[in-house]
């Protein structure tokens, strides 16, 4: 479960300074009061987990424990990269899986730090760059 303020206070939402869409981007950049490289620490760059050579079978296999049983290329699973932290964190956590189960029937599992919005997004987007790869 994620923590999730189901209410907002009206100061608070006063505090954020608005900026328009109309200026320029050289007049957008200069009203930003976070420093560039303090927006970097709340970043998440997920990556996909790299596959393993399977002796038996000979070809590359990503372990989805059971989740996925329809060999796919829209079958992926995605990890925290190594840049969202200090070396040593565990990145082989899964955030993120998709992969095919039937003609037409797909599987997603996710966990915190993405909400189910934002895995549906991505998972949804995987069929715009493989429409003609199968």
């Amino acid at each position: 479960m994620a923590p999730t303020p189901t209410e907002f206070l009206p100061s608070s939402l006063d505090s954020f300074p608005s900026i328009p869409f109309f200026r320029s981007k050289s007049s957008r950049s200069e009203n930003l009061s976070v420093p560039l490289s303090r927006q970097k620490e709340g970043k998440l760059v997920l990556k996909n987990k790299a596959p393993r050579w399977h002796e038996q079978l000979q070809c590359w296999c990503l372990n989805f424990r059971g989740r996925v049983t329809v060999a796919s290329v829209k079958n992926f699973q995605l990890v925290a990269s190594e840049e969202n932290g200090p070396a040593g964190q565990e990145h082989d956590k899964v955030i993120l899986q998709f992969g095919k189960v039937g003609k037409d029937l797909f599987t997603m599992d996710y966990r915190y730090p993405i909400s189910a919005f934002q895995a549906f997004a991505i998972c949804l987007s995987s069929f715009d760059t493989k429409i003609a790869c199968e």
